[in-house]
């Protein structure tokens, strides 16, 4: 079985706080999340533990796609190194610094 995406979860756990708003019965909570999600029983408990802690739903990220760049070598080992240092992916990183760019200069970000 293959993991689910960021979007996935998001739209899983905010179906799940849903639930638990109509259904008072934690089991049949999961029950419902079981047969509406597709996924284990294990997971729909999970879940609803998650969802429980949640205090607005969660926003569901825009679906991502790999993007190939050109980048000199000193460039990425300077990435490489800030990413082990702030703990952040180097994609993270990446989208972050081109979503202020843009957003400075006017463009989409």
């Amino acid at each position: 079985m293959s993991r689910a995406t960021a979007a996935e979860k998001a739209r899983r756990l905010n179906h799940a706080r849903q639930v638990l708003e109509r259904v008072d019965h934690l089991p049949d909570a999961a029950e419902r999340l079981v047969r509406d999600c597709g996924i284990s029983a294990r997971q729909a408990y999970r879940d609803l533990r998650h969802a429980r802690r949640l205090r607005a739903p969660m926003p569901v990220p825009d679906a991502t796609i790999a993007f190939t760049v050109k980048l000199s070598r000193g460039l990425v080992r300077a990435l490489r190194a800030h990413a082990r240092a702030t703990g952040l992916s180097l994609s993270e990183i990446v989208s972050r610094a081109v979503s202020r760019l843009l957003a400075r200069s006017g463009g989409r970000g």
